[in-house]
């Protein structure tokens, strides 16, 4: 087992040696993870392990850690526990993507390494919910309250307000031609 995790893997001689690979990796390296954290501080814990399941390279474990979201609800800090199996198998072709068992997800490769990065971080933008929000009743943010208003200026106010008051002037200034 490799104690440092590398940059980039041959996923097939991996599975053909069985090595395992485990470390961790700091959540700021993932750029495109990172543009949708409200913190990118911390680190991700990666465990894999390479073999073969007949003629295909399989790559399984987990990723584990924890990343900080945005409420959608109420636009504070979310913690969000990851804890994500993994079970990809290494295709090239859309032919073995469709031989390849239910249980495994395909990896698609076109070159002889690929990124370990990309393939943890593809992971975790998978396992994130579309609309992160806390499990509880969350409070939203209260709007400010309106400027009082005086009696003259409700009149004008809701006609400033009316969608249509910008219509309703061209139609006046027209009709005068």
């Amino acid at each position: 087992m490799l104690d440092r995790l590398p940059d980039f893997l041959d996923p097939i001689l991996y599975a053909e040696q069985r090595r395992e690979t485990a470390g961790q990796m700091a959540v700021a390296g993932f750029a495109r993870l990172s543009e949708i954290l409200k913190d990118n501080s911390g680190k991700i814990a990666v465990d894999f392990s390479f073999e073969k399941k007949g003629r295909v390279a399989t790559i399984q474990g987990s990723i584990k850690g924890e990343l900080v979201l945005v409420c959608q609800n109420c636009l504070q800090e979310l913690i969000v526990h990851i804890d994500i199996p993994v079970n990809l198998g290494v295709v090239s072709t859309l032919e073995q993507a469709d031989r390849l068992a239910a249980e495994f997800d395909p990896l698609w490769m076109d070159e002889e390494t690929i990124s370990l990065q990309e393939i943890v971080e593809d992971e975790l933008l998978l396992a994130l919910p579309d609309f992160p929000r806390h499990s509880h009743e969350c409070v939203k943010h209260e709007q400010a309250e309106p400027a009082s208003i005086k009696p003259d200026d409700e009149n004008n106010q809701q006609k400033s307000n009316n969608p249509f008051s910008v219509l309703a002037q061209l139609k006046k200034n027209t009709g005068d031609l």
